[in-house]
């Protein structure tokens, strides 16, 4: 076995208990010191599980440095903040399930875990229980032919104490987080050991439910999830309403069950039993260890790979964000989900946003706009619900970022107002540079662009952005129609400079030299495609690529600024692109050519030279032009912005970045 932990556990709670009398049984576990919100309770808890340390608040727990590993036994809302601060206190974490109320906030924990480098895992038990290392191991060799469908229950009845935490919005209540995450991360496994994986997760998610009128949290429900492979799962789970709380998965030739399967006590006989269309019966007998014994010590056996295939980080997002969606088709979300929630001026882990010491960020300056310019942009197009929204920008902020760009047509105006009420929230306005869009086809004139530019300020909560863009061109209308409206606002302080994505190089300059003619601003920055691989195809239609030698060679020579989209080919260099695999057509009919695959071979080989990622290679080409760029990035995981950030530290020759184009 592998070697001692020494443990503390935060929280003072029952499954604080629970887990303690589990580590005395460990063969791995030390349990050193609890920390709860009083001394009182801290005392209390250790006298009762003979834990020498004791301690009044949860950060001088994690402050003691003989602590190494904690367990994690506080209510659900507060399980990512003290995920994160016991990350970055260095100590090895087990959080208690779920791990945080939403996927944002998971992701938000998963990061933290990887930039501290320690070990983290969401404590669902049952997994380590080896009645569930046969129920995969005989899905995988047929035993009951193909799996059809899945079902799993657990669900109680706590009664209608609207105290307790069970029945409470405001401590994360209900059943879906409270146990229907067991049959969600059951039907997931069971779905990946079907189709050869570690787990699958659902492409479709519908369900029912019964919300409490004055709980207002989920009671009751049932869901139903369709997984690759024709497999269908049904889940029930709540607080109000006693179920069997068993699993059954029926094949194309028989069915297995395992009763009741989440929390078997030590000592006891469980069984996986299997029953074949033919008749045959199959009993597989196991005799109960202490399952949070286990969970110590899968803690201490897989410490030194930082996650464990138990639960890996991958699986317990996949699993969070299966939750979300189960909540969503109900209808549930919690008063934290909300801009307007308790503490929602601040991030997950309850500081002030401050950029983080090891920081790589770079930044540059565009004529007119007062701030540095971060660099990377990031694109607001995607976003459009508060936790996942503010976990991302947040971020971004920490990791030196500033730049924030989004349009008018951008989630039918969602996305500008949750980047406004982030803004706000965080009293960031003059800290961040706004890059707003507006008069996209069919409203591209200027009687439009002043109408959705003042509903722009509206949306964003601000009275100015630094940059303005027209997202496309009309060619019906003469430049000095635009150019005479966009000096209007530029003048009246409603924005810093402006700028056109989607213009031709032509149309720039003409705009330019009217302007100049008549003594009016003119475009300060351009916002078309640019990036390594070559636009085969328009991404929408409208769009107009500045990469060619034409548009590149007129940038050179008037040092005019680009902020270009897709600046990474929308994933083309990420390993999702290969000659032979057509399975994503938006990718083909975009990226694939003869000649983007030769850029990818030589990114691959430089990639594998600087031991970076490909996909920093082929946004450092945008980096290295010889005129000013500002490249924007559309992450939808933390994962992604954490992985293109590399790509700023990657210096590029003038030479190398010719070879990359093969222009050599």
């Amino acid at each position: 076995m592998s070697q001692t932990l020494t443990w503390g556990i935060l929280g003072a709670g029952n499954i604080a208990g629970v887990f303690a009398k589990g580590v005395a049984s460990s063969k791995t576990g030390k349990l050193l010191a609890v920390g709860s919100r009083t001394q009182e309770a801290a005392d209390r808890f250790g006298d009762k599980w003979n834990v020498p340390r004791r301690y009044s608040s949860y950060s001088d727990l994690l402050a003691d440095k003989d602590v190494q590993a904690v367990y994690i036994s506080t209510p659900h809302p507060m399980h990512a903040e003290w995920a994160i601060k016991a990350a970055e206190a260095g100590k090895h974490i087990l959080c208690e399930k779920p791990i945080a109320l939403n996927h944002a906030e998971a992701m938000a924990i998963v990061e933290a875990a990887q930039r501290n480098d320690v070990f983290l895992m969401e404590a669902y038990m049952y997994r380590g229980h080896p009645q569930i290392a046969k129920l995969v191991e005989l899905i995988r060799e047929g035993a009951i032919g193909d799996v059809r469908v899945i079902q799993a229950s657990f669900a109680f009845n706590a009664g209608y104490n609207l105290d307790s935490r069970l029945l409470k919005d405001t401590l994360g209540g209900g059943g879906i987080l409270d146990v229907g995450g067991y049959c969600t991360s059951l039907a997931r496994l069971v779905a990946g050991a079907a189709t050869g994986k570690p787990f699958a997760d659902p492409t479709k998610v519908t369900a029912t439910g019964h919300i409490g009128e004055e709980s207002h949290v989920d009671e009751y429900t049932v869901a139903s999830l369709a997984f690759p492979g024709g497999i269908i799962a049904e889940l029930l789970t709540g607080v109000r309403v006693n179920a069997e709380n068993e699993i059954r998965v029926y094949g194309s030739e028989g069915s297995l069950t395992i009763p009741p399967p989440w929390n078997p006590r030590a000592g006891q006989t469980t069984k996986v039993i299997v029953k074949r269309n033919n008749g045959e019966v199959a009993e597989h007998s196991f005799e109960t260890e202490d399952l949070y014994g286990l969970e110590a010590d899968t803690v201490a056996e897989y410490l030194a790979e930082r996650q464990s295939p138990t639960m890996s980080w991958e699986d317990t997002l996949g699993n969070m964000r299966t939750l979300d969606q189960w909540r969503a088709a109900i209808g549930l979300t919690y008063p934290f989900e909300h801009p307007q929630g308790p503490d929602q001026h601040l991030p997950v882990h309850k500081r002030p946003l401050k950029v983080r010491p090891q920081s790589i960020m770079k930044y540059g300056r565009i004529e007119g706009v007062e701030k540095p310019v971060s660099r990377l942009v990031m694109g607001v197009d995607n976003q459009v619900n508060w936790p996942h929204s503010s976990v991302m920008f947040d971020d971004f902020i920490e990791q030196g970022g500033n730049c924030f760009d989004s349009a008018y047509i951008y989630g039918g105006g969602l996305c500008e107002k949750i980047l406004g009420q982030w803004i706000k929230s965080r009293g960031l306005r003059e800290q961040v540079v706004i890059l707003d869009k507006g008069a996209h086809t069919p409203h591209c004139n200027p009687q439009a662009l002043a109408s959705q530019f003042l509903q722009s300020l509206d949306r964003l909560q601000t009275d100015y952005v630094d940059i303005y863009m027209m997202h496309r061109d009309n060619t019906d209308i003469p430049v000095g129609e635009f150019i005479t409206v966009l000096n209007e606002h530029k003048n009246a302080g409603r924005m810093r400079v402006f700028g056109a994505s989607n213009w031709s190089i032509e149309r720039l300059q003409e705009a330019n030299d009217w302007a100049a003619a008549h003594g009016m601003s003119g475009f300060s920055a351009i916002s078309n495609n640019f990036s390594l691989a070559r636009m085969v195809d328009p991404v929408w239609a409208g769009c107009i690529a500045a990469s060619d030698p034409k548009s590149r060679a007129w940038l050179e020579k008037t040092q005019m600024p680009i902020m270009p989209w897709s600046s990474q080919a929308r994933g083309f260099f990420t390993g999702r692109a290969h000659p032979d695999d057509h399975s994503d057509a938006e990718l083909v009919r975009c990226w694939y050519s003869e000649d983007n695959f030769k850029r990818l071979e030589r990114v691959q080989q430089m990639a594998k030279e600087r031991r970076v990622l490909p996909i920093n290679i082929a946004l450092a080409y945008v980096l290295n032009q010889p005129f000013p760029t500002f490249p924007l990035i559309g992450p939808r995981q933390l994962s992604e912005t954490r992985t293109s950030l590399p790509a700023l530290t990657v210096e590029l020759t003038p030479e190398e970045v010719r070879w990359l184009n093969l222009e050599d």
